[in-house]
């Protein structure tokens, strides 16, 4: 497959390269120039609320559902 680049120096990565190598919106690509070619490679981002992630506890024994129930139906006129 051969791509031009554009005056703005960008290029079309393939839908299907990029599903093979589950390339997203907003995935961050790292470029360099190793032996004469240019290499992408992805980069992986922290999601820093991943480790808090089902960490959080509800007042009393109520699930999500239970509590947002309660605090919608206490907020009504």
């Amino acid at each position: 497959m051969t791509f031009a680049v554009t005056e703005k120096g960008q290029v079309t990565i393939p839908k299907g390269v990029r599903t093979k190598l589950g390339i997203r919106p907003g995935t961050r690509l790292t470029f360099a120039a190793e032996n004469g070619r240019l290499v992408a490679t992805k980069t992986e981002t922290t999601d820093h609320l991943t480790k808090w992630r089902g960490h959080g506890r509800l007042p009393g024994k109520l699930n999500v559902d239970g509590y947002l129930k309660k605090v919608r139906d206490g907020h009504r006129d």
